[in-house]
């Protein structure tokens, strides 16, 4: 199976920045895409930025020219860092992998998330 492991988040105040990472383990084969999403009480989990594997990327609007996501293929880590951050942006925050096994499955895996907190 997979393993994700997340860290980064933490409380911070408007303006600030933080960096999330992501380390992807188990019986991996292969990483077709490496996503960052959110979610607030109450509402959907929504997408924040996904990496695919020829490295093109996609933004949420809300979030474009402020964060960029990354990820370093060798270490199987996808990384957020997040600048000028808003009041707004507090959420837990999902690391997700799509992945092939070497059992032959595939799918998607998620991490156990992690609380941003930004103050105003």
């Amino acid at each position: 199976q997979v393993q994700l492991v997340e860290s980064g988040g933490g409380l911070v105040q408007a303006g600030g920045s933080l960096r999330l990472s992501c380390a992807a383990s188990g019986s991996i084969i292969s990483i077709n895409y490496m996503a960052w999403y959110r979610q607030t009480p109450g509402k959907q989990r929504e997408l924040v930025a996904r990496i695919n594997s020829p490295g093109s990327t996609n933004y949420a609007d809300s979030v474009k020219g402020r964060f960029t996501i990354s990820r370093d293929n060798a270490k199987n880590t996808v990384y957020l860092q997040m600048n000028s951050l808003k009041p707004e942006d507090t959420a837990v925050y999902y690391c997700t992998v799509g992945a092939t096994l070497r059992s032959g499955q595939r799918g998607a895996y998620w991490g156990q998330g992690t609380q941003v907190t930004v103050s105003s």
